[in-house]
């Protein structure tokens, strides 16, 4: 479900029709985040430690609003749920891009998501599916990041929030890993981003 936002008595209208006039609307952060819990917990309860962080990562947006507000036709929404496509690495060294639904438990949200994983790693090329109310999700478990930018189709009216992910590595006793979040600057100011990775940790260390 979703809610058209009246424009005209918006309190963030100015600020969306100033950046979403920009060819390029988007900005982005890159951190560090400790996932020393998280990854022991993950590896405790036998699931994938891509799993657990993407439902922080799903969980984290659903709980800020700013981050379910779509642009469509010009229109503004605000989603009542997001989820998350994702992509999934095959054996060839391919990828697919995935959608998984976001489910508050956490074991139904695991199954759903194995499920899908699954269906993406045996076909090939790109499905593109027209979901909006979706998060833009990444893993590059190869590189410990500093910086991220992304391939953008700027005829595409894209509002879509992208996260991304690098290697782990161990400062100081704990496992750290970057994360970029990269968002429509007419939706989401520095201060929300902020408060994103900070929820992110709090519910990695949950």
């Amino acid at each position: 479900m979703k809610t058209k936002i009246d424009l005209d008595t918006w309190y963030r209208k100015s600020h969306f029709e100033f950046f979403n006039s920009f060819e390029e609307p988007f900005f982005g952060v890159t951190a560090n985040v400790d996932v020393t819990i998280a990854y022991q917990k993950a590896k405790q309860q036998g699931v994938s430690f891509f799993l657990y962080y993407l439902h922080c990562i799903l969980k984290a947006a659903n709980s800020i609003e700013c981050f379910r507000y779509r642009v469509e036709n010009g229109d503004v929404f605000l989603y009542d749920e997001v989820h998350v496509s994702a992509t999934v690495s095959r054996p060839d060294t391919t990828f697919g891009f995935s959608y998984i639904d976001y489910k508050p438990d956490f074991a139904e949200f695991v199954t759903g998501a194995q499920q899908e994983i699954k269906r993406v790693q045996n076909t090939t090329g790109l499905e593109l599916k027209p979901f909006v109310n979706v998060l833009h999700v990444s893993a590059i478990p190869w590189v410990n990041f500093t910086g991220l930018t992304h391939a953008r189709n700027f005829k595409f009216e894209d509002s879509m929030p992208k996260v991304s992910l690098g290697k782990m590595t161990e400062i100081g006793g704990k496992l750290m890993m970057p994360v970029s979040v990269t968002v429509h600057h007419g939706f989401i100011d520095g201060r929300q981003v902020g408060e994103y990775i900070d929820l992110f940790q709090q519910l990695l260390n949950a």
